[in-house]
């Protein structure tokens, strides 16, 4: 139940962490970092009539695709059509093609490696991060997949290197919009991993490097909030909790009131 609830926790933040950047893929990331299923094992079944019609709509587009072998339009039909039929593999065929049509646009590549992980394919899906990391190396998106990926199958040490090498590549004395490494958001992902590894110390110490240079950047106080909760210093953690309330943007506020309202303050023993 504690594994469960930290790993809810850990959703939160990267969440949170993501959506402040305004990323367009955001919804996308946030159901990699939540291990949603692309095709979800409770997903309900399409009935025949449904099947018929998305055979003959798959039809068409195939057609197209005889004509237009790069025809995105139909790529991406084919694509949604695979994702209703529960067709993973299938999908991932449809993905692969559009990431290598779009190199600029990673949330295609992101998406490949998601499905690729959820197929088991690790080697695969972190090839898929790897090429996005590689255009770009501060890409968050790709960053926070390939980590969480890492941390799926027990290789933190392998999550913290990178970031740590992610780190070593920006440039501090340039600001942050010209910067191609936001450095406190990778900061955030790196002490996460620290605290998912119990290492707290290393947590707390990156979060306070945060908060020191970003004092209105609510993330890091929240990140810490949390740290606390994990080790079970509930009353000072609601204290940081209660001051990232106060600094995050409204569509955020829900949620930390949600993180506040679930801790358990023991009462002081008589």
């Amino acid at each position: 139940m504690q594994a469960k609830r930290d790993r809810w926790v850990y959703i939160v933040l990267i969440a949170m962490l993501l959506a402040l950047l305004g990323f367009s893929g955001l919804p996308l990331v946030s159901s990699i970092l939540q291990e949603n299923q692309l095709i979800g094992q409770n997903s309900p079944r399409i009935t025949q009539d449904q099947q018929i019609q998305l055979e003959a709509e798959a039809k068409g587009y195939q057609k197209v695709l005889e004509r237009e072998p790069n025809n995105q339009t139909a790529l991406k039909g084919l694509l949604n059509i695979k994702i209703q039929q529960q067709d993973l593999q299938g999908a991932i065929v449809f993905l692969e093609k559009l990431a290598q049509l779009n190199p600029k646009q990673p949330e295609y590549s992101i998406l490949l490696a998601q499905a690729k992980q959820q197929t088991k394919d690790f080697e695969g899906a972190a090839a898929a991060y790897n090429q996005i990391l590689k255009q770009d190396v501060g890409n968050i998106q790709a960053l926070s997949g390939i980590i969480s990926l890492y941390l799926f199958q027990n290789l933190p040490q392998r999550a913290i290197a990178l970031l740590q090498n992610t780190l070593q590549q920006a440039q501090p004395n340039q600001t942050a919009s010209e910067n191609k490494i936001d450095i406190a958001s990778v900061k955030l992902l790196l002490g996460e991993v620290y605290s998912q590894t119990e290492r707290y110390s290393d947590a707390n110490q990156l979060y306070e490097e945060v908060i020191a240079a970003n004092p209105e950047d609510f993330r890091p106080v929240l990140a810490k909030g949390l740290l606390l909760t994990k080790q079970g210093e509930n009353p000072q953690a609601k204290t940081w909790l209660e001051r990232a309330l106060s600094l995050a943007p409204a569509q955020f506020k829900d949620q930390i009131s949600q993180l506040i309202d679930n801790l358990v303050i023991k009462p002081v023993e008589p």
